[in-house]
């Protein structure tokens, strides 16, 4: 199929407005009719797709089901399950992980007092959860899994005895609006506006939601505009063209040592084990968001020092490298949207 020019003018997206956990965003120049598609496209990708992570399932001690009542905490099982549900945090593991909270009373119990491994990332550490009224001491069992949507409690199959089902809220964005604006001048040549307003938990930034679900919908249009196209040949899942052993798959990325930089566009690019960042090749490397040419070159050194790479040399860092003093400073993306 001919490629022919679709577009009048190229649509550029700029932040007008930042706030905690907000941002609004202006998509402009669209042709007319294209801008309440687009907005009510990227909004239900917003509301259902985005990944996140989320508490499934609890375990209180000396509590069998959640009607029952708790020795010596104010609120009963019903109402800790439903203060346990606002609980927002990162996760950076693929599989579930167990957290422990053992505190002693009297008095308040916060998100802050859950042990968590480095694994997760508490966000909201002042979210109340619960009252010690005496000198008792509340254990609990915390499970967090990484997800998308929502799972409810009745779907949460395959509990231990004691264990508590938790509501799951796996979508970090709550709220989000959008706005169509006609801008231009006379009529036949009037263009459209797109204003969207995000609103997440905290978990991640406004402007990397809405750039995640542009990948999604990236992901479906560009199968439909190449339907007519041949499949293409499926190349080499690895740089050695080797099988990864599911040991060496499920390993974290965390092993590498990698810059702070470097580490925070991988996770926020939802890779997160050695396995899926050996399935990328250069070219997937590069398109991935912030992390750049030298970025990808840390990746393959690190991975050819830890022996990932068969056959590649193990350069050592050079002295005066970049990604040694990026430990020390904040994302880009983190410092602008802050």
């Amino acid at each position: 199929m001919p490629k022919t020019d679709l577009l009048v003018a190229q649509p550029r997206v700029h932040l007008v407005a930042a706030g905690t956990n907000y941002g609004r965003f202006a998509i402009e120049p669209l042709q007319v009719g294209h801008a309440g598609p687009l907005g009510n496209a990227l909004r239900r990708v917003l509301l259902s797709s985005i990944p996140g992570a989320a508490i499934t399932r609890i375990k209180i001690g000396g509590v069998i089901h959640e009607f029952s009542t708790i020795p010596g905490v104010l609120e009963d099982g019903t109402q800790l399950v439903l203060n346990i549900k606002g609980i927002r945090l990162r996760s950076y593991s693929e599989r579930a992980v167990t957290m422990q909270l053992i505190k002693r009373g009297p008095g308040p119990v916060y998100a802050r007092d859950i042990d968590a491994p480095s694994t997760v990332e508490i966000v909201n550490l002042d979210h109340y959860l619960c009252t010690i009224d005496d000198d008792s001491v509340l254990e609990m069992q915390l499970t967090a899994e990484r997800g998308r949507g929502t799972s409810l409690a009745d779907n949460n199959s395959g509990l231990n005895i004691g264990e508590i089902a938790v509501d799951a809220l796996f979508n970090p964005v709550p709220q989000v609006n959008f706005l169509v604006e006609r801008i231009g001048g006379e009529e036949h040549q009037a263009l459209e506006r797109l204003v969207i307003e995000i609103w997440t938990d905290g978990t991640i930034k406004p402007g990397d939601a809405l750039g995640h679900a542009a990948q999604v919908l990236n992901q479906h249009f560009g199968r439909i505009a190449a339907f007519d196209q041949p499949e293409p040949i499926a190349e080499a899942p690895t740089p050695t063209g080797r099988a990864i052993p599911p040991d060496v798959y499920n390993r974290t990325i965390d092993e590498l040592g990698l810059s702070t930089r470097t580490y925070n566009s991988l996770r926020r690019a939802d890779i997160t084990t050695i396995g899926r960042l050996l399935e990328l090749d250069e070219r997937a490397l590069q398109g991935i968001r912030n992390l750049g040419p030298k970025g990808v070159e840390e990746i393959r050194t690190h991975l050819a020092r830890a022996g990932y790479l068969e056959g590649a040399e193990q350069p050592a860092l050079p002295e005066g490298d970049d990604s040694a003093t990026d430990e020390l400073l904040p994302d880009s993306t983190e410092s602008a949207m802050a």
